[in-house]
């Protein structure tokens, strides 16, 4: 496999699928987090400084066609500030890109149009449901489609690198199928999917012990693959966020209006069997912070979590389980964090999630801890408490670390990797 740290770019034109999947602010249309940006910097400055071309490709937001509020035009002026003001040229459509890649000289920059405005780069066919007979058929002639998208893009340059970590797990043009038009010698992962992988492959096949695995966020059905695969591995789980209540009710307890997953409770006892036959040490929250109702300006109170009032909902962990999972935390050689402990977004209810932040952070900087953060909402807790250089690596993809440590094969690494 060909590895980007000792490809020389000179001369070439390299087509790279970055994830500029990046949030703007909603009243000022500007980036309002640039972390994929920064984190794509190593492998554009690589291309030109070896004396090579960069073709920039990215897809933003759920586009369904064209769409005006999710042009990547939006973000040049980041790209520039991060490239130390360097011009990026820009293309307003990703398959009309032969005469900008035709001018494009050595050491320049072309930003490509979002992707998803072409129902090509997501493989499958659009207005049309799939319930309805032909959508088979559909599907079909959209697969083959896709190839011919994918063909155009790597019709646009000599190499192709794959710096999209976010999207690896999606088999889309230019994340899987767009490989098939170059040899083994012409593909790689950029720098940023090289350490994503060696994070991950760390905490799965080299862990120090003891191993505590934070899960967060609300539904336990969104986590159930990632918990299973990690109970071969982990001491300790860590539970915290909405899906608490799912475990406490499979335990008898009482949980108000806690958010809850009635047909999971089977499915939560099972796990708690699992980790106990396996001698993994699970804690759940044991008191938690209350609500009177979804919102900000909400009353509180505070009680044990399988003691929830009526017409209350728990929304944070409280005191008490902030010190024992800080603790758990403290003691740990290897931490894995996804999802939050409770609705962070609140300041009323962001404590508990900080506090696990910070946790981590100083088991990383205390003991030498490898912390790996993935998962949106984790990000978010560990950029909110500006602690990103305070543990180990953060990852930028939510969906594709959660597969992946999940155990899966997911299409952006095969199709360069071969598994």
């Amino acid at each position: 496999m060909t590895v980007i740290d000792n490809f020389n770019f000179k001369g070439l034109k390299a087509i790279v699928r970055v994830d500029f999947n990046v949030p703007l602010n909603k009243e000022t249309g500007k980036v309002s987090d640039d972390t994929r940006i920064r984190g794509a910097l190593p492998t554009i400055k690589k291309i030109v400084e070896d004396g090579g071309a960069a073709i920039l490709m990215s897809h933003m937001g759920k586009a369904k066609g064209v769409d005006p509020k999710l042009s990547l035009s939006q973000i040049i002026y980041k790209i520039e500030e991060n490239l130390g003001g360097k011009k990026v040229l820009f293309c307003d459509d990703c398959m009309k890109a032969d005469e900008a890649v035709k001018n494009l000289k050595m050491g320049e920059i072309l930003l490509l149009e979002n992707l998803r405005f072409y129902a090509e780069e997501e493989g499958k066919p659009r207005g049309i449901d799939k319930e309805d007979p032909n959508y088979d058929a559909a599907k079909k002639e959209m697969k083959a489609k896709q190839k011919d998208f994918a063909k155009k893009l790597a019709s646009y340059a000599d190499v192709y690198v794959n710096d999209a970590f976010g999207t690896a797990h999606r088999a889309h043009g230019s994340t899987a199928v767009i490989a098939d038009y170059f040899t083994e010698d012409k593909k790689m992962f950029g720098f940023l999917i090289n350490k994503e992988l060696t994070a991950m492959d760390k905490v799965l096949n080299e862990a120090q012990r003891p191993f505590t695995a934070i899960m967060g966020g609300a539904k336990v059905s969104d986590k159930i693959a990632i918990i299973t695969n990690l109970l071969d591995r982990v001491d300790n789980l860590i539970i915290g966020g909405g899906m608490t209540y799912t475990f406490v009710k499979a335990m008898g307890g009482q949980i108000g209006n806690s958010l809850c997953e009635a047909d999971k409770l089977d499915l939560a006892k099972e796990i708690l069997e699992k980790a106990k036959a396996k001698g993994v040490k699970v804690y759940l929250p044991t008191d938690a912070v209350n609500a009177d109702k979804f919102d900000k300006d909400a009353n509180t109170n505070i009680s044990a979590t399988d003691k929830t009032p009526d017409g209350w909902m728990g929304l944070d962990i409280a005191d008490e389980t902030i010190k024992t999972y800080s603790e758990v935390i403290a003691s740990s050689k290897t931490v894995i964090w996804n999802g939050p402990m409770g609705v962070f977004e609140m300041d009323k209810f962001a404590k508990g999630t900080s506090a696990v932040a910070q946790a981590v952070a100083k088991a990383t900087q205390d003991n030498g801890a490898f912390t790996l953060i993935g998962g949106g909402d984790s990000v978010a807790a560990i950029n909110k408490n500006k602690l990103a250089d305070k543990v180990s690596y953060v990852s930028t993809g939510g969906g594709a670390m959660l597969e992946y440590m999940e155990g899966k094969v997911l299409p952006g690494i095969k199709a360069i990797r071969g598994c």
